[in-house]
């Protein structure tokens, strides 16, 4: 029903904010992620919106990227996950991690996110992974082949012996450290550091 709001931006918090559209201050909710994209107070902006009617509310929820939006509207559409629950994803990691995780059925890392247990994991992925790639395409979305050689690498660790947790935070830091590193990398430096 309201698809954007354009106008001045007269409050700022991290989990709402206010416009005031020629003379109409509308109180909006929003992500963390949207908040570190918005500016100072005071200035002029435009944000998508998703109005969620209820029998005894109506909420507006704001999104500075159409893509965090669309994310928005499909996570909750699938049974178990509301309108907090999916904004509490989009604030807990960015919006493309959350649909490549989705995309390459990374049910460790949604599972990772407060409040999601490994049924609703399993339900979003199920739901979710072929309509992400129908809207935001094989190219927005990128499965990334490094996923493969962590959830790998991760595998052989805990073969070894290591506990999944802390050898997924060396993997993690060693791929952000590394670029594309083969499965065998992963291992060896996670060995130094475990």
């Amino acid at each position: 029903m309201i698809h954007h709001l354009k106008g001045q931006l007269i409050e700022k918090n991290p989990t709402n904010i206010v416009i005031d559209c020629n003379g109409v201050g509308y109180f909006v909710h929003i992500s963390l992620h949207t908040f570190s994209l918005l500016s100072s107070a005071s200035e002029a902006i435009s944000i998508f919106t998703h109005l969620q009617v209820k029998e005894d509310s109506q909420t507006l929820f704001g999104f500075m990227e159409k893509s965090e939006r669309e994310l928005f509207r499909l996570l909750i559409s699938v049974s178990g996950v509301g309108a907090s629950t999916a904004r509490t994803m989009l604030s807990s990691i960015e919006p493309r991690q959350i649909m490549e995780a989705i995309a390459s059925g990374d049910t460790a890392k949604v599972q990772s996110i407060k409040g999601i247990g490994t049924k609703t994991a399993q339900r979003i992925i199920l739901d979710l992974k072929d309509k992400i790639l129908k809207v935001f395409g094989e190219g927005e979305v990128f499965v990334s082949q490094s996923n493969t050689n962590k959830e790998e690498a991760l595998s052989a660790l805990e073969t070894l012996g290591f506990a999944r947790k802390p050898a997924e935070k060396v993997i993690d830091r060693i791929m952000k450290e590394t670029t594309d590193p083969t499965v065998e990398t992963i291992i060896k430096l996670a060995l130094k550091n475990l």
